[in-house]
């Protein structure tokens, strides 16, 4: 397997080392009480299948980005933003409970690079320009990297490897950016690309040490973490959307909205190494979508203001299920996610006030996938 190398292009290995913190346990939080379960439950008026709103629309909450990690992988607790004790913080929520818990103090969290480390043993994130990563049992807090003064990062500019060896940060610069591979464990940072124009929204591949990205023409990249095998992806015509890997990395998964505008939003999926694209299934207008564990199963939330669902597609016969409304002001953002058993479907929503996280009990219409 290819890693990155300390060597950097188009910056001194004493530039880019100047740009970061090195690792070095800044503080160390006390734990506070658990805050009490904000959970209500109601019936949704179209579906009648009943829907848990898990937090207060009085306040804000959000969901990560779905490129993300945010579940455990017993399903039994969720990281999440929200600003229920003043400014954006990071938040641990007991699934069964209800009860969260505050993890960090930031003064400039972005929301949707909360990530779960593979191993769940702690979490990174943002604050400002710094990366931060917090031990969950301990609470310590270390900075990793921060972001040059002259760079910028954009929303969802943050991937991480599969095996979490590396975060994967995109910086943007007037007319450049660049991909910037930062070691979790030990050893610095290293410069894998720098391309003109603005790149954004790096999903790292199951399973191999190869990064997607996307180019500000709407182009869809594969990289090694070197950046000297880098090329683009012949995807389906039209504007391509939210994208995940396949469980096993082995093919891409992803929304495409067709050059002719009254056809519907479809799901496709490719093949890198054979350059083969196939449909998967016409959606009823979705904007967002996960799968579910073995990818059997996807969850979108529709854009049509008719009829603005939450659904259930079935791969195998191509068929969609109801299971409530989102009536989202912004259909992107609701982010919609399984857990990882597949029992739960979690989106994130505004249609009670301010942007609040829901789920939905999926056991008994989606097989189980224990991990």
């Amino acid at each position: 397997m290819q890693v990155p190398g300390p060597l950097v292009r188009g910056l001194s290995r004493r530039g880019l080392l100047l740009s970061v913190a090195f690792p070095a346990f800044a503080r160390k939080f006390e734990k506070k009480g658990p805050l009490p379960s904000e959970k209500h439950w109601y019936p949704d008026p179209a579906t009648e299948f009943p829907v848990i709103r898990l937090t207060n629309p009085e306040h804000s909450s959000h969901l990560t980005s779905s490129s993300l990690k945010s579940i455990s992988r017993r399903s039994d607790f969720l990281l999440y933003s929200s600003d229920r004790t003043g400014l954006p913080q990071v938040f641990r929520m007991d699934l069964t409970s209800g009860e969260s818990s505050q993890l960090t103090e930031a003064e400039f969290l972005d929301p949707l690079s909360i990530a779960l480390m593979p191993d769940e043993k702690s979490f990174c994130y943002f604050d400002g320009p710094a990366l931060m990563q917090i031990e969950l049992s301990k609470r310590r807090e270390r900075r990793i990297y921060e972001v040059p003064a002259r760079y910028h990062r954009r929303d969802a500019a943050l991937g991480i490897a599969a095996n979490g060896a590396y975060a994967i940060v995109v910086e943007n610069t007037e007319g450049s950016s660049r991909i910037v591979m930062v070691p979790l464990r030990r050893g610095s940072p290293s410069l894998a690309l720098q391309s003109e124009g603005v790149l954004s929204l790096p999903l790292a591949r199951p399973g191999r040490p190869e990064i997607l990205y996307r180019k500000d023409d709407g182009s869809t990249w594969l990289m090694d973490y070197t950046g000297r095998s880098n090329r683009k992806l012949a995807l389906a015509a039209g504007k391509n959307g939210r994208q995940a890997w396949a469980p096993d990395g082995k093919t891409l998964l992803y929304l495409n909205t067709p050059e002719d505008r009254p056809k519907l939003n479809v799901l496709r999926e490719f093949t890198p190494e054979t350059n083969k694209d196939r449909l998967i299934a016409e959606t009823s207008q979705f904007v967002a979508f996960a799968r579910n564990a073995d990818a059997s199963v996807f969850v979108g939330a529709s854009a049509n203001k008719a009829s603005p669902y939450i659904l259930l597609l079935i791969r195998a016969v191509r068929r969609e299920l109801a299971i409530c409304e989102h009536k989202s002001t912004m259909p992107e953002r609701t982010a919609p996610i399984f857990s990882p058993n597949s029992r739960q479907v979690l989106f994130e929503s505004d249609r009670h006030g301010k942007p609040a996280l829901y789920t939905v009990n999926v056991e008994k219409l989606v097989e189980s996938t224990e991990s």
